[in-house]
């Protein structure tokens, strides 16, 4: 295991930790954009629990690689999601924010796979 992957991992992690406490926690700004996105505010706890399982998979995949290696996937996939769903409401000048989320997870994902 190398010490970028560790340390990608851990800030990847602690990124999605945050976003899924705001989700939680019913930050306005995050309502007013799913509004602007189409999203129903029904759907926030489960955005939350999506971050929260995906940061705490790959905290549990520094004991069980597989786990990171799944968690870091689905975290891509995820936030795949997420830009596709700023851009389709057109609301382009948010995409750097889940991008960055994207090349988070992205990166976790290589590096996890060229460490194992």
């Amino acid at each position: 295991m190398s010490t970028a992957y560790v340390v990608v991992a851990v800030v990847t992690a602690a990124a999605n930790i945050a976003a899924a406490v705001a989700d939680f926690r019913r930050s306005a700004w995050i309502l007013t954009n799913m509004t602007a996105y189409g999203i129903p505010h029904s759907r926030i706890h489960l955005l939350g629990a999506a971050k929260a399982a995906g940061a705490l998979g790959l905290l549990a995949g520094f004991a069980v690689p597989v786990l990171g290696t799944v968690a870091a996937a689905c975290l891509v996939l995820y936030f795949i999601g997420a830009v596709a769903t700023v851009a389709r409401a057109r609301v382009y000048s948010h995409l750097p924010y889940p991008g960055v989320f994207l090349l988070l997870a992205a990166a976790s994902l290589a590096l996890n796979l060229a460490a194992t």
